[in-house]
């Protein structure tokens, strides 16, 4: 279904993932769309939200970014995750519409350790906030707990849309000195949520294979890529050896 749709372009800028270009959004300006309903609508044509914001890159002489989600039904770890499948299951799992009263503590240990050359340095809730939380959407927040002598500790935090086909991956925080990859942990909590919520798909958000930072998401089969106006398979690649 073909829906008229009211876009706005934002200034073009130095590109955060490739040096070599320009980076220029489609913002959704039409306020019918703003709502859970409209938002599967974009998000199955390669957009994504931040905040109340729902946009797309729209670059100058770039099309580097593919919108990229996991077909959850039909997914086959890989050996490195079936090793994430296993650490998870040393973590307790909780997922609410709350965050825990000591997010804020390993948000800023994460931000610290792992972005503090970037604009979210220093930590700020209200900045968390601002982008995680929107007045039309209310996302999940899928919890890991670490069990420690009869205590537990929260290790990390998936901060996650729940849609009518799927769940949009919209931003993680860990321990970054943990010796899990909690980050891949966070996906398989999400894949298996998903999964349990009887989902099609989790929406990992934007594929940049010239970006080595975020060509992570491309180890997940089998997945679609957003090409050309088209979701495009692509399966586990055959071994030749």
């Amino acid at each position: 279904m073909s829906v008229a749709l009211k876009v706005g372009l934002t200034p073009a800028s130095r590109c955060q993932y490739i040096s070599t270009e320009n980076e220029q959004l489609a913002v959704v300006l039409s306020p019918d769309m703003h709502h859970p309903a409209g938002y599967q609508q974009l998000i199955n044509a390669g957009f994504r939200r931040s905040g109340n914001m729902m946009y797309r890159p729209h670059c100058p002489h770039c099309n580097a970014c593919q919108s990229l989600r996991i077909d959850v039904g039909a997914y086959q770890p890989s050996k490195s995750q079936k090793r994430h499948r296993s650490q998870l299951k040393r973590l307790r799992v909780k997922v609410s519409d709350q965050l825990d009263p000591n997010w804020f503590s390993l948000y800023d240990q994460y931000i610290t350790a792992r972005h503090a050359d970037g604009n979210m340095y220093p930590a700020k809730a209200e900045d968390f906030i601002a982008f995680t939380h929107s007045d039309w959407l209310q996302p999940c927040f899928i919890h890991l707990y670490e069990p420690n002598n009869g205590e537990e500790t929260l290790v990390a935090i998936a901060v996650t849309d729940v849609l009518s086909d799927g769940l949009s991956a919209l931003y993680s925080f860990f321990d970054p000195f943990h010796r899990f990859s909690l980050g891949r942990v966070c996906i398989q909590a999400q894949l298996e949520y998903a999964s349990a919520e009887k989902k099609s798909w989790l929406y990992l958000g934007y594929q940049i294979d010239d970006c080595p930072a975020m060509r992570y998401k491309a180890d997940y089969f089998p997945h679609q890529r957003f090409i050309n106006h088209q979701w495009r398979p692509f399966s586990l690649p055959i071994s030749t050896a």
